[in-house]
């Protein structure tokens, strides 16, 4: 058969379902060979775009999610989407093409050492120069780019590598078990939790895995620990759950960061080097127990007493099963944070003020939202609003990026879950900045025919730096701009638009738009004027006097 057949058999092998992508002249066959397959082109209208898909899936469902670019500009504007797949830790693999690498007939012309340039910015890359090479470099890239730590795989297949013949077959994967933590550090942490006084449960990105969700929750149901999470963390145990008591949005003086240092033995499950820090060790005393697929990353406000090392899942099941309530357990404290938290975040919740209120913006997208509705962040301010005051009630509902924190990747993310998940709500919600960056895919959506809703949050700025310009105590001064009228922006590209005229009116038009097929656009004004006095001046206050 040809290369570029042989190709596509390997990624059949691998269980690929789609590819995104634009293809280029240098990518022909693979695209004549992709078409008789069962695989399924999505054509997007930017590279980048089809990165983030790729990656949404990955993070959906485990598999490396697939994208194809021609070779040059095509791959260059793949970088971004992988450095956002490899710091957030979501199986991925480009594909990119290039001119003839037996002979050239163009000199240079757009090429580039595209594999030299993607070396530092994922798992494993590799240039194609032999159609034998084939199944073991595809089997090799997803491989890499799907085990713990999971991140981005390149590999390039040139022109004239896809038109050989060849005589080979995909290789099959093999069966994988993760190793498992040793029974001295598990009873050793089992030990160190029953012997506090104020343990606390922190669950980071590494724990949003299916499996360790349901046995986080076991433990939560049978010792009624505290938990609170990372960004990345959400909605591994459900957080309506009077346990729950926070997520760390800040990077100090919210109400979570007095119960963490408040505990005395903090259980971080999923730690990721990629997140903030969400506590400083160097502030108080605590012993912290390291449960992690890899060793802790030491640094001058993390360093572990206890490092629990091996399939996350497995060990809390182990850990759980040696461990009882203790009655000299003490969650007075920890419950009186999560009830001032909830307090506060009540606060707002039916402002009729206009521009809407984030407080009452977040309220009116939970109550529309099912409870395995998925929502897809941008990157703004107001995704440390959603972060704090929004519940998700299970693993990947609250897609947003705390890792690369890139802008742009809001739209292409929703669009991924509504491929992955038909049958769910989907909302994409992003300021209109980070819209406009990748307000093309607009056509993707409607030509894919999707029903799928699209929330902007109009503030006419890059609102979260002008937030941080007044914290710097600097002027106001270059992040203003102009934006076109949205509602006719999504008709153009024949999609509905919709603009919010009051705050009473936003939860019944969301209700309408999900409610109704196609791809929905809505405009909706929103007010930032007091972020500086509610997450920074009075939450400091009110928190530091719990």
């Amino acid at each position: 058969m040809k290369a570029s057949d042989l190709f596509v058999r390997c990624l059949e092998q691998e269980g690929v379902e789609f590819i995104y992508g634009v293809p280029g002249e240098e990518n022909l066959d693979l695209l004549e060979s992709i078409r008789t397959s069962d695989i399924k082109l999505v054509l997007t209208r930017h590279e980048q775009a089809a990165g983030f898909m790729a990656t949404t899936y990955g993070r959906l469902t485990g598999k490396a999610g697939v994208c194809m670019a021609t070779l040059g500009p095509g791959a260059t504007n793949f970088v971004t989407a992988a450095a956002y797949a490899q710091l957030g830790a979501m199986p991925m693999v480009m594909i990119t093409g290039q001119k003839p690498v037996k002979s050239s007939k163009q000199g240079a012309f757009q090429i580039l050492d595209v594999v030299d340039m993607m070396q530092p910015i994922t798992k494993f890359t590799h240039q194609l120069v032999s159609g034998g090479n084939i199944p073991n470099k595809v089997r090799e890239a997803f491989r890499l780019a799907e085990e713990e730590r999971p991140g981005a795989a390149h590999l390039e297949l040139p022109e004239d590598i896809c038109e050989e013949e060849v005589d080979l077959q995909p290789m099959r994967a093999s069966e994988v078990r993760r190793p498992i933590a040793e029974d001295k550090s598990i009873a050793a942490a089992a030990q160190k939790i029953r012997a506090a006084k104020s343990p606390l449960l922190l669950i980071g990105a590494g724990a949003n895995r299916k499996l360790t969700s349901r046995m986080l929750t076991a433990m939560v149901d049978k010792l009624g620990i505290p938990f609170c999470t990372t960004q990345m963390g959400k909605g591994v145990v459900d957080e309506t759950r009077p346990e729950f008591i926070g997520n760390t949005a800040l990077s100090a003086n919210d109400y979570v960061h007095r119960a963490i240092n408040h505990a005395d033995v903090i259980i971080n499950v999923g730690h990721d080097v990629i997140e903030k820090p969400p506590f400083f060790m160097t502030d108080h005393d605590v012993e912290v127990i390291h449960m992690s697929f890899n060793t802790a990353v030491v640094d001058p406000v993390y360093f572990p007493q206890l490092e629990v090392i091996g399939d996350i899942a497995n060990a809390i099941w182990r850990i759980n099963e040696q461990l009882e309530p203790q009655e000299h357990w003490d969650f007075d404290f920890f419950r009186h944070v999560g009830d001032a938290l909830r307090a506060q975040i009540a606060e707002g919740t039916d402002d009729e003020r206009y521009p809407v209120y984030p407080q009452r913006l977040v309220k009116d997208v939970r109550d529309v939202m099912h409870d395995d509705g998925i929502i897809a962040l941008d990157n703004g301010v107001y995704k440390i609003w959603f972060a704090r005051n929004y519940p998700a009630r299970h693993p990947n509902t609250v897609l947003l990026d705390n890792a690369l924190a890139t802008m742009g990747a809001g739209l292409p993310s929703a669009m991924a879950a509504r491929i992955v998940y038909p049958g769910r709500r989907v909302m994409a919600i992003c300021g209109d900045g980070g819209f406009m960056m990748n307000s093309q895919e607009l056509e993707t959506a409607v030509r894919l025919g999707m029903d799928l809703v699209v929330l902007i949050l109009r503030d006419d700025a890059y609102g979260m730096i002008k937030w941080k310009q007044l914290n710097y105590g600097f002027p106001n001064w270059g992040l203003d701009y102009g934006n076109p009228d949205f509602v006719r922006y999504a008709q153009a590209y024949g999609a509905a638009g919709h603009r919010v005229e009051s705050a009473a009116g936003l939860a019944e038009l969301l209700e309408h738009c999900h409610s109704t097929p196609g791809v929905h656009v809505i405009d909706c004004p929103v007010d930032y004027s007091e972020n500086d006095r509610i997450l920074n001046r009075e939450l400091a206050v009110r928190a530091a006097q719990l």
